[in-house]
């Protein structure tokens, strides 16, 4: 059953605000309505397209890459929280995809994880020593892999690092990747004689 204007818009405010990164063609799919209509929506409502959300969060203060320099991460880190989480979004454009088929190569989605993976570590050095790695659909040219990390384990010489991505609502990789972290190498050297 199709909610009346105010339900709709109401629900449409709430599902933003949960999801900032939700494309409009997206939300007409939730909401059984035209593209046109979540725009005029959005417009009532004094909310702002996708790019100016995605900018918007990409300006709220977050902590500050250690293990690697910021333009070094594969997509646009829009949440990072060192040691706990951390998210990106890397939008698949031709160069990413294979040029027969519009299917991303899958070596982008794993760099996109990866270096989260290393960017979430609170030290100046980090290295993948494993990973753990399974692609769950093709992504397409056009689509907006939003990669989401999360520190599930810490120890004294290793972090494991757990990565799902999602393309709109649909989860496309997983990965866990085992970090190596240099503050407690520097810890366990021999001193040179």
């Amino acid at each position: 059953m199709r909610k009346n204007k105010q339900e709709r818009q109401e629900a449409l405010k709430q599902t933003i605000a949960e999801n900032p990164f939700v494309t409009d063609d997206e939300l007409a799919a939730r909401f059984s309505v035209s593209i046109q209509t979540i725009r005029l929506d959005r417009l009532e409502l004094s909310i702002p397209e996708l790019r100016e959300r995605i900018k918007y969060v990409a300006k709220r203060r977050f902590d500050d890459v250690k293990a690697l320099h910021e333009d070094e991460v594969i997509g646009d880190i829009v949440d990072l929280q060192l040691d706990e989480s951390a998210i990106s979004i890397l939008e698949i454009d031709p160069m990413h995809a294979f040029s027969r088929t519009g299917i991303a190569r899958g070596h982008h989605l794993f760099a996109q994880a990866n270096s989260l993976a290393v960017a979430v570590i609170d030290d100046d050095l980090a290295l993948t020593s494993k990973a753990t790695i399974h692609f769950i659909r093709p992504v397409r040219v056009g689509e907006r892999v939003v990669a989401k990390a999360k520190v599930i384990q810490k120890e004294r010489v290793r972090t494991i690092v757990e990565v799902n991505s999602y393309a709109g609502q649909d989860h496309v990789f997983r990965g866990r990747f085992t970090m190596f972290r240099s503050h407690t190498a520097k810890n366990s050297q021999k001193p040179k004689q």
